[in-house]
């Protein structure tokens, strides 16, 4: 088996182990979901007479949430999944990132091919480490196999380093924007579902004034209702579109450092060959 192949096999692998713990997760935060609003914000003491379907006790913010109803569970999961896909996006672009500023990093690599120094630049690369390292050193090992290949002509061998940094980024690029669907689907399902509630409350609350003497306990529940999912919806929704803004300028500038890199390569091999 060749070494592309093994790279290649080995990110499917671990792409795979990454799919199932997202998966993980997402059932996690939900099951995280339901405990929290039932034995938390449910939580006998946080009421009269000990009473979770009872009036909450004055200035429990606990038993107002609770009071939500079955929506709050949900939401409460969602922003469980835009923390922790938040965290694990941030983890692995600083790890994709590497353990200098990719800017110098790309400078140095530029440097040292101006000086045909091919081996210092592939111990930068196993310093940096991450994502546009291992692009890099992939062209560079290239680099060093047509330089010395006498079968091909110049077009073919640039086509062949050109190919062969393609492969590269395209085995990176994936793991780099990994889970950024879920931060996106949760900043349009978190609104929605928060709307659904505040609907339900508002429903409840029309109901409570509609009797002819108005159900004050039940007009107060209804309003709660709304409110706290429109809460719990528009948080939800606000960190998620942040995050995900943010995550999108990091890949991006990340992936700029790898196409100028990769242009370096590919135009000192032509120039110098």
């Amino acid at each position: 088996m060749s070494k592309g192949k093994s790279i290649s096999t080995t990110k499917k692998t671990s792409g795979g182990f990454s799919s199932l713990m997202s998966v993980l997760a997402i059932v996690i935060s939900l099951v995280a979901g339901v405990l929290i609003y039932k034995y938390i914000f449910g939580d006998p003491g946080n009421f009269v007479d000990n009473d979770p379907n009872g009036e909450p006790l004055d200035g429990s913010l606990l038993a107002t949430i609770y009071k939500g109803g079955f929506i709050v569970p949900i939401l409460v999961a969602i922003n469980l999944i835009i923390i922790i896909f938040s965290i694990e996006r941030f983890v692995t672009l600083s790890q994709a990132k590497g353990k200098g500023r990719t800017d110098r990093f790309v400078s140095k690599i530029k440097e040292l091919l101006a000086s045909k120094n091919i081996d210092s630049a592939k111990a930068e690369c196993d310093k940096q480490k991450g994502s546009l390292a291992n692009v890099v050193r992939a062209g560079l090992e290239k680099y060093n196999t047509m330089s010395v290949e006498a079968d091909m002509t110049k077009e073919q061998k640039v086509e062949g380093l050109k190919k062969e940094l393609e492969e590269a980024t395209s085995l990176e690029l994936p793991m780099l924007s990994k889970n950024l669907v879920v931060l996106s689907t949760c900043a349009s399902i978190a609104t929605l579902i928060g709307l659904i509630g505040t609907v339900m409350g508002m429903i409840r609350s029309f109901a409570a004034m509609s009797q002819g003497a108005p159900d004050t306990a039940q007009l107060a529940t209804g309003i709660s209702e709304a409110l706290i999912n429109t809460f719990f919806g528009i948080a939800g929704s606000t960190i998620a579109i942040i995050m995900y803004n943010f995550f999108s300028t990091k890949i991006d500038a990340m992936t700029y450092s790898i196409d100028e890199a990769s242009f370096t390569i590919v135009q000192d091999f032509a120039s110098s060959h």
